[in-house]
């Protein structure tokens, strides 16, 4: 029987190795290595990323391990490793606009409304404060509660957003400001 080395146990990140394409041009893509390792690195942002734009947890988890299959699956076309995390941040907003229409729908579906459960921190002036920044948000429209959520709450620049939602640096800063102007006009009618 022959005897196999075995693996050493740390790997070192490579870059990609091109590749061969079908019509004899060189590839490359992301290699596994490195979308584990940037996965594993930002996998807390992504995560707080998707619990702001939807809102429980087990959801936001799924949303993010979701990203990661597709962007794996999908490696090869991932020219450049440093774009892996662009690519993940893209798919975990995509999946949780996907996530929120499904939502949507099942509410449409529902018979009867469900029955608001009371939260442990009810009385908290801040849990209040959340709420009904969160309430103000979801009255805003969609792209502009996404400049926001991804400019403000996941500290992104804008060029960053621009880049994540796909559109121009100008829509993000005309978004951006219409969104906050719309938030003051909310906010200051609660106050």
């Amino acid at each position: 029987m022959p005897v196999i080395a075995p693996m050493p146990a740390t790997r070192r990140a490579r870059a990609p190795l091109p590749r061969e394409g079908a019509d004899g041009t060189v590839t490359s893509g992301t290699t596994v290595d490195h979308l584990t390792e940037t996965y594993r690195a930002h996998y807390r942002s992504l995560l707080g990323l998707a619990a702001l734009l939807l809102d429980d947890t087990a959801s936001c988890e799924d949303v993010v391990q979701e990203a990661f299959i597709r962007v794996h699956s999908a490696r090869k076309r991932v020219r450049d490793p440093e774009k892996t995390l662009a690519y993940l941040r893209q798919t975990v907003v995509n999946l949780s606009r996907s996530a929120l229409r499904r939502r949507i729908l099942g509410l449409k579906l529902l018979s009867k409304p469900m029955p608001d459960m009371a939260s442990a921190e009810e009385g908290a002036y801040d849990q209040l404060e959340r709420d009904a920044l969160i309430k103000a948000m979801r009255g805003l429209q969609r792209r502009q509660r996404e400049v926001l959520v991804l400019r403000y709450f996941a500290d992104m620049t804008e060029a960053q957003v621009a880049e994540t939602l796909g559109i121009s640096l100008g829509s993000v800063k005309a978004y951006g400001s219409r969104g906050i102007a719309a938030l003051r006009v909310s906010m200051g009618a609660k106050a």
